[in-house]
């Protein structure tokens, strides 16, 4: 089983490009890396170059490579896996495609979106958000501590056993609250990105596990 402790999900800023987040999160200790370019079209000529320039800066770093939304482009670039939204292609069709050798993750919000996933064949998910977020649009509810709580043991309840991820708008305050819950990782965008010095707050966030 997949181990997903710590989750680095890209976003740009005025003073950050996608590749700029990917290689300070990776210097920073980070070893699980997703290319989600929201707005951004695939296949363009941009959008390529920075997938097989971040597919390179995770080799290069033996960091995992996950590829958002777009199974066409993980099965053209031999990225490690692809995450699939609410609204994306079903995890089952995507697995039908790709087979059994890339990692396929799953949005959910609720213990239904867990259970739904699991008997579709994912290998993680990515459960959020655990407060509002602005890197995101649309929104599902607010998940919160007690929401995390609550999914954790339904999933004990019925012997689902597969990594969940907790996302958005986790700070490096959170991180001790939230892995209190039972989730198995968590994952970051805006906390690094943010912060004064994004590699030296990777560092600190990805401690609790050492």
């Amino acid at each position: 089983m997949w181990r997903v402790r710590l989750q680095y999900i890209s976003h740009q800023t005025e003073r950050y490009s996608y590749l700029d987040g990917i290689r300070m999160a990776l210097e920073g200790g980070c070893r699980w890396v997703q290319l989600r370019m929201k707005g951004v079209p695939y296949p363009d000529e941009d959008s390529m170059e920075i997938a097989f320039e971040a597919k390179r800066l995770c080799r290069e770093h033996d960091a995992v490579f996950i590829i958002d939304d777009d199974v066409a482009l993980v099965k053209q670039i031999h990225a490690d896996g692809v995450h699939l939204g609410k609204n994306d292609m079903p995890i089952s069709e995507a697995r039908s495609i790709l087979g059994q050798d890339f990692i396929i993750g799953g949005t959910a919000n609720t213990f239904a979106d867990v259970k739904a996933h699991y008997e579709a064949g994912a290998d993680y998910i990515g459960c959020g958000p655990f407060r509002f977020t602005t890197t995101k649009r649309g929104l599902s509810p607010v998940l919160g501590l007690e929401g995390y709580r609550s999914i954790v043991e339904q999933m004990k309840a019925e012997g689902i056993n597969l990594p969940i991820v907790a996302i958005g708008g986790i700070t490096e305050q959170d991180v001790t609250d939230i892995m209190q819950t039972g989730v198995s990782g968590i994952a970051v965008s805006g906390a690094v990105l943010n912060a004064d010095n994004p590699i030296e707050a990777m560092r600190r966030i990805g401690r609790f596990w050492e």
